[in-house]
């Protein structure tokens, strides 16, 4: 029944190569767009075949990365490295072949350098920069002239090509930076996040690892004190004038032997490979029947609505979950309310006492481990119900009711199928 965490440690570089496909893409289209308005529009001398061949051979490539970053197969720095240098490869034989640094586009390899800053490590950034820089410094020396294009030629021909260049490259490289760049710098936000909220729930299941070591220890330890208290028990019962008191003492003992029995049956069944789905109501109806057998003088109002015939595998540690939850409200007042109602995908559990409510000091720590509103309280009920839960794909929460006292409320997915 334990939902698996996905693991997305990949799905941010692959969604930042897909976004690095789609800036190629534009780039692309914007370089064939500009090869057919300064071939057939306002000729300028361009090596149109030359040109057209590093596109030709720049439009698959574009496309591989594309369908590259739809696939689920691992996609590591070196390789996003390897891209960007392609990025700067093919730009710059572009810039070679078209002005070299006099080209009023020479500034896009700006473009790669941002990306490899936003996405890579500091030494893939830093290589990425230093390459960007010497093909730029070669193309000061190294190039294809193109007199149209020249930031003095349009000092003598009234011609301002290179200033309009100039400008539409920077708005090019704007959105670029705006759009994309901020795009990815957005999805790393997300793995981070990821990243955090994977940390924060291995560092609960090493504290329930803890805890639940120190349950069954405690477990074995109490056996012998109730046995105790048993044989004593029951010879009281056979001379005393308190029947009714000793009645009462001898069955919590027996439930007390009971619930540890029950804690490492739990911790058994907990090894199972296997759990087999159940009737929910029948689950609930056991639940309820023995959280009232350690409450007896309680006064319950059970309510099941709109409850369909489902059944559904649960956790042996589901069970303990529910319980403390409601124990935390017998303990907070001699009147409970539980309302319960399920379909076949979420069952729902209120739980509304009518105590003192919850301190609203303390009500964002709640659920922390050792932390707790009850004066004799250790603090480890909630948080271990709430971390149960949680592992499963359930909510708990807490709030203040409007009429007085706790309403608590648990949200459960159900799994209708046996897991192995």
């Amino acid at each position: 029944m334990e939902k698996a965490q996905p693991t997305n440690n990949n799905a941010a570089t692959r969604e930042n190569l897909h976004i690095l496909s789609m800036i190629r893409g534009v780039a692309l289209l914007g370089q064939v767009l500009a090869l057919i308005f300064f071939t057939w529009v306002q000729p300028i001398g361009l090596p149109v075949a030359a040109i057209a061949f590093v596109l030709s051979v720049y439009a698959p490539l574009t496309a591989a990365i594309w369908v590259r970053s739809r696939r689920a197969v691992a996609i590591g720095d070196t390789e996003f490295f390897i891209h960007l240098l392609a990025d700067i490869a093919f730009f710059s034989i572009l810039l070679f072949l078209s002005g070299g640094a006099s080209n009023p586009f020479v500034s896009y390899l700006l473009i790669p350098i941002s990306i490899a800053a936003t996405t890579l490590s500091r030494g893939y950034s830093i290589a990425i920069a230093v390459i960007a820089l010497l093909c730029y410094s070669l193309l000061l020396k190294y190039y294809v002239a193109i007199a149209a294009l020249a930031p003095s030629h349009h000092q003598t021909t009234g011609n301002s090509l290179h200033i309009l260049g100039m400008w539409v490259n920077f708005a090019i490289s704007a959105a670029i930076i705006i759009y994309f760049i901020s795009r990815m710098a957005a999805t790393l936000k997300q793995q981070e996040q990821e990243i955090a909220m994977r940390r924060d729930a291995q560092l609960r299941d090493e504290q329930l690892l803890a805890v639940g070591t120190l349950a069954a220890g405690t477990a074995h330890e109490l056996g012998t004190p109730l046995n105790t208290m048993k044989l004593i028990v029951d010879e009281m019962l056979l001379d005393t004038d308190n029947q009714a008191d000793v009645v009462l003492l001898y069955q919590q003992i027996k439930q007390c032997k009971t619930t540890l029995k029950q804690l490492l049956t739990t911790a058994e069944e907990s090894q199972s490979t296997k759990l087999e789905a159940q009737p929910v109501q029948d689950y609930f109806d056991n639940v309820l029947a023995r959280w009232q057998l350690m409450r007896p003088l309680l006064q319950t109002r059970i309510q099941f609505t709109d409850s369909s015939a489902v059944s559904a595998v649960f956790h042996p540690t589901i069970a303990q979950s529910i319980l403390n939850l409601l124990n935390n409200a017998a303990d907070a007042s001699e009147r409970v309310n539980i309302d319960l109602s399920w379909n076949t995908e979420m069952a729902t559990i209120s739980i509304c006492d009518f105590g003192a409510g919850l301190d609203t000091d303390k009500m964002e720590m709640l659920g922390q481990p050792f932390v707790t509103d009850k004066a004799d309280g250790l603090g480890l009920g909630l948080f271990l119900s709430q971390a149960t839960l949680t592992r499963f794909g359930g909510t708990v929460s807490l709030q203040n009711a409007p009429e007085g006292g706790t309403l608590t409320q648990i949200s459960l997915p159900l799994v209708t199928a046996e897991v192995s």
